[in-house]
């Protein structure tokens, strides 16, 4: 099993609720992708809640193979959340996978 954990920065946000808005609404996109993409086993988003860290966002999914990380992170379905709803907010994001 490969675990894939994704953080991302938002851009700035004109109050703290449009930023509370957004993330919530990242969360159910993606999270949604669970009965969309057959190769994802788990996935879950949650937030930061200390604002002396630097990520807003961590995005955990568990697939069989890197090759179905690659599937998902291909996916249309996939792409289109990070296209539409993420893209437009991130300021920047960090990776890693890792089999367990």
């Amino acid at each position: 099993m490969v675990r894939h954990i994704v953080m991302f920065k938002l851009k700035e946000f004109e109050t703290p609720a449009a930023k509370e808005a957004k993330m919530q609404e990242i969360k159910v996109a993606l999270e949604a992708l669970i009965n969309k993409i057959d190769v994802l086993r788990m996935i879950r988003l949650d937030f930061n809640i200390n604002p002396a860290e630097t990520w807003d966002i961590i995005l955990t999914t568990e697939l069989d193979s890197l090759a179905d990380v690659n599937t998902y992170a291909n996916h249309p379905e996939h792409v289109a959340v990070a296209k539409n709803i993420i893209g437009p907010v991130k300021a920047d994001r960090a990776c890693v996978d890792y089999e367990f």
